[in-house]
């Protein structure tokens, strides 16, 4: 025998409905703050890839007991870097889509010496995040003997 009396399960248009308009509520709410948090690890990603940098360049000048050069693309330091020792390419950085980098000078190379010293003056690299993000810069710094060190906030 079939139970004709037994009562159906489930949720009905209205409940799924109610339900769908407060998750939507909510991440509404929360895309401006992972809009933040992405364009704040941008800016952070890029300041550690140019300090590895900085400091690959500097072990391999000390490692050859030659110049390695860091050499800022075409469009400058936004557009990505070269890393290169007596014409032989050692790393190729690509640029970063949103992302500023502005140097102290502009588009000058960055050399580093047989001894790991810097050839040249101090250097600083802003990195910006996208206008309007919130997100905080970071600056690069480099001081004559070739340490790299990295800050939150403008230079």
């Amino acid at each position: 025998m079939l139970a004709l009396n037994r009562k159906q399960g489930g949720y009905t248009l209205l409940e799924i409905l109610i339900t769908l308009a407060v998750v939507a509520i909510v991440a509404s709410l929360a895309v401006p703050s992972f809009q933040n948090m992405i364009a704040t690890q941008r800016v952070r990603s890029a300041a550690n890839d140019l300090v590895a940098t900085l400091n690959f360049a500097r072990s391999e000048a000390v490692k050859r007991n030659a110049t390695v050069t860091i050499t800022p693309a075409a469009g400058g330091w936004t557009d990505g870097w070269t890393t290169a020792s007596g014409g032989t390419t050692l790393r190729v950085q690509d640029g970063y889509e949103g992302i500023t980098l502005t140097g102290d000078p502009a588009s000058t190379p960055l050399s580093y010496g047989g001894d790991g010293r810097r050839n040249g003056s101090d250097v600083e690299i802003e990195i910006e995040p996208p206008s309007g993000s919130g997100a905080p810069s970071y600056c690069i710094e480099m001081s004559a003997t070739g340490k790299p060190s990295s800050k939150s906030g403008s230079c």
